[in-house]
């Protein structure tokens, strides 16, 4: 027997509808089964499909499993910023300051009020220095010399990203990936922007290696850039991202650090509101 759910679909780090990243959002999704909810986000064939479950920690206010059409993530951004805007829509009511979401990479505090959500980054499970023949990957899956790029280093929190820091925007933006010397490695590439009027503070691109795929908006790669860049002294403790732009897209990413916590915000819109039958 079919059941129905509560569906909806949201865009994360967008001022206005359909600038962002999608996320699906299935809501009093306790009775599905993993390998349901495994179709469901191969059949919505969105970068993540999330499912709303009741909490099994103590602390948490709510449980989400994020899901791509390929794989299980542990943490994401943009799913965890969507997913909270949909349960508070749905009536959630936090019980302490923060609102905590229990996923498999743990509890994250998210910010909510006056403005944006946003989420405290949670603490990288690996970082440090690139090693050089993955570095020498990178360049050739970027059709780059090795020179152009700047600074690198391991920031995962658990999608696997690595980032580089290149010299400019239009550097970033000019970049054409070959997925198949990037050979499954999620890669983020970020770039200043430059002179007066600028919309942003840095421009950031997010390869997905095992997907083949530019990601539109990507909340954990900015999270993990963010701890990583701000740590290094090569960015401010407060400045914004954009991201999307070669894709068509005007995604837009708050950075702010306060004290140990590097807190990544953004907009989220409702686009569609409904009921999915499984």
């Amino acid at each position: 027997m079919q059941r129905a759910l509560p569906f909806q679909q949201v865009d994360v780090f967008a001022e206005k509808p359909l600038e962002g990243n999608a996320l699906a959002v299935i809501s009093d999704a306790d009775d599905l089964t993993e390998a349901q909810m495994a179709a469901l986000a191969r059949w919505t064939n969105l970068s993540e499909t999330t499912f709303v479950l009741r909490p099994t920690h103590p602390e948490a206010d709510y449980r989400v499993r994020i899901f791509t059409p390929q794989r299980e993530l542990p943490f994401a951004g943009h799913p965890t910023l969507g997913t909270c805007h949909v349960w508070l829509d749905n009536g959630g009511k936090p019980r302490g300051e923060y609102i905590v979401q229990e996923c498999a990479a743990g509890l994250v505090r998210i910010r909510h009020g006056a403005g944006p959500l946003a989420f405290a980054a949670p603490p990288l499970v690996r970082s440090g220095a690139v090693e050089t023949s993955v570095l020498q990957q990178i360049a050739r899956a970027l059709g780059i010399d090795l020179a152009r790029i700047r600074a690198s280093n391991w920031v995962d929190n658990g999608p696997g990203w690595v980032g580089v820091l290149l010299s400019s925007r239009e550097e970033v933006l000019a970049l054409q990936v070959d997925y198949a010397v990037l050979d499954g490695l999620n890669l983020g590439v970020i770039g200043p922007w430059a002179g007066e009027g600028a919309e942003a503070d840095v421009e950031v691109r997010a390869f997905m290696g095992g997907e083949f795929a530019e990601d539109p908006v990507t909340g954990s790669l900015n999270a993990s850039l963010a701890q990583w860049l701000i740590g290094a002294g090569e960015l401010p403790e407060r400045y914004v991202a954009s991201q999307g732009t070669v894709i068509g897209r005007r995604g837009r990413v708050s950075i702010e650090r306060i004290g140990n916590d590097v807190w990544v915000g953004g907009r989220v819109q409702t686009c569609v509101v409904g009921q999915i039958s499984i």
